[in-house]
């Protein structure tokens, strides 16, 4: 028989409604509060950034190529498509995909309103798949066709749409300046929102071979090349590898880079994780620490009596571990039950709203991490564990004598 586990079975059963009872329940609360509050906080940070970033890759992506050029406006100098980097990118380590695309500025106009656009135009290389959750009306165009000067169709923002009064179907001339000024009569075939108002106010998406055949390009003329990578956390392997295959004339831009200010937010996000992880585990252990030296306050006795009888300090503190552990187990899985309730109910009811034009999403995301809930579950048992252990070197100085005669 495992003596210590006897004993501490013994220990935690305090009768209903005495003082350590009440103790004890409090700890199991604390412990599956702070638990709970943690998945339900990692969950919540881990879906946010996932979904920015996802909104940030539909227009920029992970790393970009263009022509090194001093030229700081949105008129692109032309990059050749059949270039090695592109031709052969699939044997680039780390390299996921890669797309052509070209830029140019305009000015839609109706009636009553106008605005300024930038047409990305997208070619059949274009990657559609991170549009599936910001289209919320209509469908993607149908961009390059062989022949022709390329398809009038066009994908716009819902901000734009809403500004210039048009609807899926409707046209909308879009302008080109130039001597002369150029127009193309646009049929709006979508409508999307990524609630990142820099990117919903000036982009709009069409055919690449139309901006290549305003641009006076040949086919095989683009102004960039957009690149995703396999894994995002080794951006900067994959930008060397692609060091190595670019010509001189070549620049990289990576996506950290170009929308700086909104990943150093994340980061931010982060670094207030880490504190509130301290803080939660801080309280949790403290209350685990006071829940703990109440049991052992009011078996004070019973202390006295099992070292009066033989028990070492060893055995002692390995019971009260062995009831603090107890608490602990009923705590995280009480923890986990309602954390993980919270973060299934707010994926699929979506029951907490935002406000997009605060937060760019409209309601807060969910992420299933599992990993990270395990290292949640692992962590806390551990340390918990530790400042348990640490807390029943008081046993060490009760005096049997003293003990035995100890009244509470």
């Amino acid at each position: 028989m495992n003596v210590p586990v006897f004993l501490a079975r013994q220990v935690r059963h305090a009768p209903e409604g005495s003082f350590s009872a009440t103790v004890t329940r409090v700890g199991i609360a604390s412990i599956a509060l702070g638990l709970a509050i943690l998945i339900v906080a990692f969950a919540v940070l881990f879906g946010y950034k996932r979904t920015i970033e996802q909104k940030i890759f539909l227009f920029g992506a992970h790393l970009q190529v263009s022509k090194f050029t001093n030229n700081a406006s949105y008129e692109e100098t032309a990059l050749p498509l059949n270039t090695k980097l592109y031709r052969d990118s699939y044997q680039i380590p780390g390299v996921r995909h890669i797309q052509a695309v070209a830029l140019k500025a305009g000015i839609l106009k109706t009636p009553e309103e106008l605005t300024g656009v930038i047409l990305k135009g997208v070619g059949r290389d274009y990657d559609w798949n991170l549009f599936r959750g910001s289209l919320i009306a209509g469908k993607v165009p149908v961009v390059g066709a062989d022949t022709g000067s390329g398809s009038t169709q066009l994908l716009l923002s819902k901000l734009m749409a809403t500004q210039l009064k048009v609807t899926v179907g409707e046209s909308v001339p879009l302008y080109f300046l130039g001597n002369p000024p150029r127009a193309r009569k646009m049929t709006v075939v979508g409508i999307y929102e990524t609630g990142l108002e820099e990117v919903d106010k000036t982009i709009a998406l069409g055919d690449i071979r139309l901006v290549q055949r305003l641009n006076h390009w040949g086919p095989d003329s683009v102004g960039s090349y957009e690149i995703f990578v396999n894994d995002f956390d080794q951006l900067a392997s994959a930008a060397n590898n692609i060091y190595s295959v670019m010509t001189p004339d070549m620049r990289l831009t990576r996506v950290t880079d170009q929308y700086r200010p909104l990943f150093d937010w994340m980061l931010l996000l982060d670094r207030n994780m880490v504190i509130l992880l301290a803080l939660i585990t801080f309280v949790a252990s403290f209350n685990m620490v006071s829940v703990l030296l109440v049991l052992m306050m009011e078996r004070t006795p019973m202390i006295g009596l099992l070292k009066a009888l033989g028990g070492n300090n060893s055995l002692i503190r390995r019971m009260f571990v062995f009831v603090g552990l107890n608490m602990v187990g009923w705590g995280l899985l009480i923890g986990n039950v309602v954390g993980l309730s919270i973060c299934f109910l707010q994926e699929h009811f979506k029951l907490i709203p935002l406000d997009p034009k605060n937060y760019f999403v409209s309601y807060v995301p969910i992420a299933w991490d599992w990993m990270s809930i395990l290292a949640l579950n692992g962590a806390t048992l551990l340390l918990i564990s530790l400042v348990l252990w640490l807390s029943t070197i008081i046993i060490n100085r009760i005096q049997p004598v003293k003990a035995l005669a100890f009244k509470k």
